[in-house]
């Protein structure tokens, strides 16, 4: 496996590097360490001001690879760098095709709160407009390296069956745990309380005859993902849930203290460029790293 990743020397890129130990990885794997210079000239509006800022940048840059390099000691992989100069999202993408990497790696500040809904700019955009499967590492590292627990969050689409065969490439240690969860939405979701009684009253008759035939095609969903992950890993479980996806995802995260969730992304979709609202509000949410699947990648 190809891996490019993304640092920018700060606690959560170094993070991002040291999840890279959690994997079984080899010398038939390479890591190409990347750092992109950058900086935005219509801030400062004096010359010798810049030239020195960028003089102390191109400085640092090789000591921000240095840094990574002493992270990435114990594993057993071919390691490279690059620093180049320009756009971060721009150098990583463009580096992604250079490198024929088959996933980018990069660390996310993880901002909760009344921020939560955002994550880094550069990261944001890297995991909208990457073609390649994007990780997503958010601190602290897991617990126990060497015994990984994911949840593939599935809805049986092209998406998600590409990110489930990209998981099966992944050098995974062979007690890595995985579940593989879909989410049933709710159909009341969107009607106020004050009028649910009442609707659902009219409706339990037939929610009940399409929650039977959703549900059906829930376990269809989840045992077909068992059945192809479990060629790969020893420990594989399902379940359904009824709710908001997003929500009931992010919740399962927590409650079963999942070190990584894995789901796919439609990535150029609508208004050019923003992810499927799943995967945004995961990625902005989640209390883990994300791995986000794309369909190009089978």
């Amino acid at each position: 496996m190809k891996i490019l990743l993304a640092t920018d020397g700060s606690e959560y890129s170094e993070g991002a590097a040291g999840f890279l130990r959690c994997l079984n990885l080899s010398l038939r794997d390479e890591i190409t360490i990347f750092h992109a210079l950058y900086w935005i000239p219509f801030l400062y509006n004096n010359e010798s001001y810049l030239d020195t800022l960028n003089e102390i940048k191109k400085e640092i840059a090789p000591r921000i690879i240095d840094s990574v390099l002493n992270i990435l000691k114990p594993v057993n992989a071919k390691i490279s760098t690059a620093i180049v100069e320009g756009p971060p999202e721009e150098c990583i993408i463009d580096a992604t095709t250079d490198t024929e990497a088959d996933m980018i790696v990069m660390g996310s500040r993880g901002i909760r709160g009344m921020r939560s809904l955002f994550i880094g700019s550069v990261t944001r955009s890297v995991a909208i407009r990457s073609p390649k499967p994007v990780l997503v590492i958010r601190l602290p590292s897991p617990a126990t390296p060497d015994r990984l627990r994911i949840l593939f969050a599935t809805d049986g689409s092209d998406h998600s069956m590409a990110t489930r065969e990209f998981l099966c490439t992944m050098p995974f240690h062979d007690a890595t745990e995985i579940k593989v969860m879909n989410v049933m939405p709710s159909d009341f979701l969107d009607i106020p309380e004050t009028f649910a009684p009442l609707i659902i009253e009219r409706m339990i008759e037939i929610n009940d005859k399409m929650r039977a035939t959703q549900l059906a095609e829930s376990q269809k969903i989840v045992e077909q993902s068992r059945e192809y992950l479990s060629t790969r890993f020893r420990h594989v479980n399902v379940l359904s849930a009824t709710g908001d996806p997003s929500t009931e995802i992010v919740n399962m995260a927590e409650a079963s203290g999942t070190d990584l969730i894995a789901m796919g992304c439609r990535g150029l979709q609508g208004i050019r460029g923003m992810m499927g609202s799943v995967s945004r509000n995961v990625l902005g949410h989640s209390p883990c790293s994300v791995l986000i699947g794309k369909t190009c990648q089978v």
